[in-house]
């Protein structure tokens, strides 16, 4: 819990020690000065809500100690002592915002007590206005830094992206030209991948699409049983594709480096 600090200004000892005698039965951590120079070491020193200033002082008026605090310190709250004859100069301070309130001497007693309280409640508003606004302004920082961390990720992202599907395309258009079958065969038996030279020796009419069939309707089911067995390899014998075609084929299992399950079927026959 904050401690309440309140500096009493005043050159006349016994009115700094009647308002100690009146105000520290509330609680408050009391500081006194003979001077305004002496306050604001004071306020240099020590973390201060409210001050009570008397405003005849040699040297520096309470209003013109007040606002030189008002300048430095602008969150305290500020109060000064005055006579009726000093009424003039006091006005035109609250007026300019050097001052919160004043009293007259002899001041009530009561009523200074509820209006010192009054001062810390105000105080106590204001800093945990500025926390706020602190912790506000901290958590838009910290919300601007993720936000620009999360652009520079989708950008980083999308270049990735972008750059990974310029090699796919690369890839699929060497794919297509290879003068080679490419063919291959999830592990559910359906063919998700076929090059040109593929679809030359399996589909060469055209009337029968390659892509989302069965492997077993399109591809000669000697060459399916050949393909049984882990490892890349090449088959022992040509397959015979056709009665006048004859293939050198190899297999290879799919996964090594992606996460595709199943074969791929290399065929190269003379057509």
């Amino acid at each position: 819990m904050m401690v309440r600090t309140l500096l009493l200004v005043d050159d006349e000892e016994n009115i700094t020690s009647a308002l100690v005698r009146l105000l520290r039965g509330d609680g408050y951590r009391i500081l006194r000065a003979n001077s305004g120079e002496a306050g604001l070491q004071l306020l240099a020193q020590n973390e201060v809500g409210v001050i009570i200033s008397d405003q005849r002082m040699p040297g520096m008026t309470g209003v013109e100690f007040l606002s030189k605090v008002r300048d430095l310190y602008p969150d305290t709250v500020r109060i000064v002592l005055s006579g009726y004859t000093e009424l003039n100069s006091v006005t035109d301070a609250i007026n300019r915002g050097a001052i919160y309130k004043f009293f007259t001497k002899p001041w009530e007693d009561d009523l200074l007590r509820a209006n010192v309280q009054e001062a810390f409640q105000r105080y106590e508003m204001k800093m945990e206005n500025v926390r706020l606004t602190n912790e506000l302004q901290q958590a838009n920082e910290a919300l601007l830094r993720i936000n620009r961390e999360l652009e520079q990720r989708v950008e980083d992202k999308t270049r990735e992206v972008m750059l990974n599907l310029n090699v796919l395309k690369i890839s699929q258009e060497v794919l297509e030209h290879l003068p080679v079958g490419v063919v291959g065969i999830g592990d559910d038996g359906v063919i998700a991948v076929a090059n040109r030279s593929a679809h030359r020796l399996f589909a060469a009419d055209g009337s029968r699409p390659m892509l989302g069939e069965a492997a077993v309707d399109i591809i000669p089911s000697e060459l399916l049983l050949c393909v049984v067995g882990e490892g890349c390899r090449k088959l022992q014998e040509k397959i015979q594709l056709s009665n006048r075609v004859q293939a050198n084929c190899w297999c290879c299992p799919m996964g090594e480096s992606s996460a595709s399950k199943g074969i791929v079927l290399v065929i190269e026959a003379d057509i």
